[in-house]
């Protein structure tokens, strides 16, 4: 599994890049998170990290010897699964429910399907979505493991949707967005420290920038347009440093597997994100649209890359 090859279309430049070289740049990159919401939440976040990565890892493992399958956990692609789950999970998230979280992950989301490479969505976002429905009043809860008298506030995007009234005293400034601001899910808890991942992703040539930009560039624009009371006086940047969007554009949407292989397919899948996202935001009773958004776009992939992979010369054209 190491040397495993990347899906890519032509023209095809061999690399030294194998698939637990990138995995391991995944984790480095997703670090600096970690690190921001141990400082807002507290030691108890590691626990929430180790849980996952250990339940992510024993599921692969356990389920390819039932399958008799490959054992592929060397490969850390499990530990990535693990660690983008913990990230997703609130704060207060009880441990138990980060164990299911995992085994949805890896067992029902990937294994099932043929393991990496196969899965039709991405692993993490998938159990994110269905302990969402599951247990929504644990995947809901707000609260400060390292401050747990203090009373639960909004998050950024929810503050944004219940009025000026109420906005103007619990919504954060931008350099507090930025820097860090303790409410939301633990990935979420500095957008400087994801920005440090996702620079480095993009320095090793881990991921193309053209998911992450063409995401959070439609996402900027269709708020500034249509996210104020009038057109043109949407809040765009507070858009962008809210919520998810950061980490889904460039860890979770850049998933391998579940992404274009062409730089055009990317920008389609970008801006199709881009657009789900902020018509969830702005329209639906929901304040946060980014997993949704992905997970249906990662049921599209197929279809882009038939449409945006070149056909080899020879090969059969796509109306034929």
């Amino acid at each position: 599994m190491e040397n495993s090859l990347i899906l890519s279309s032509s023209p095809h430049i061999t690399g030294g890049n194998t698939t637990k070289r990138i995995m391991i740049d995944v984790v480095i990159a997703l670090i600096p998170a970690i690190i921001s919401g141990v400082y807002f939440y507290g030691l108890r976040i590691l626990a929430v990290v180790i849980t996952s990565v250990i339940s992510c890892v024993l599921c692969e493992y356990i389920s390819q010897k039932i399958m008799k399958r490959n054992i592929t956990i060397s490969d850390f692609s499990a530990v990535v699964t693990g660690v983008l789950l913990a990230l997703n999970m609130p704060p207060a998230i009880p441990l138990w429910i980060v164990v299911i979280g995992g085994f949805l992950a890896i067992v029902l989301i990937k294994q099932l399907f043929g393991g990496i490479g196969q899965n039709f969505m991405n692993p993490a976002l998938g159990a994110r979505a269905i302990l969402m429905i599951s247990w929504a009043q644990h995947m809901t809860n707000w609260t400060n493991p390292a401050n747990p008298d203090a009373i639960s506030g909004a998050t950024p995007l929810e503050a944004l949707k219940k009025g000026a009234e109420v906005v103007e005293v619990i919504r954060p400034d931008y350099l507090e967005l930025f820097l860090g601001y303790p409410v939301g899910s633990i990935g979420e808890a500095s957008i400087l420290a994801l920005l440090i991942g996702g620079i480095y992703l993009l320095y090793r040539k881990v991921i193309s920038p053209a998911i992450p930009v063409s995401f959070i560039g439609t996402v900027a624009i269709l708020t500034f347009i249509f996210g104020g009371d009038r057109l043109f006086t949407g809040d765009f940047l507070y858009h962008i440093l809210a919520g998810g969007l950061v980490l889904g554009a460039f860890f979770m949407a850049t998933d391998y597997s579940t992404s274009p292989v062409t730089t055009k397919g990317r920008i389609i899948m970008g801006i199709g994100c881009g657009i789900i996202t902020t018509i969830i935001r702005l329209y639906s009773n929901y304040p946060e649209g980014v997993s949704f958004a992905i997970l249906l776009m990662n049921l599209l992939t197929p279809m882009i890359d038939r449409f945006t992979v070149p056909v080899s010369f020879g090969g059969e054209t796509k109306n034929a």
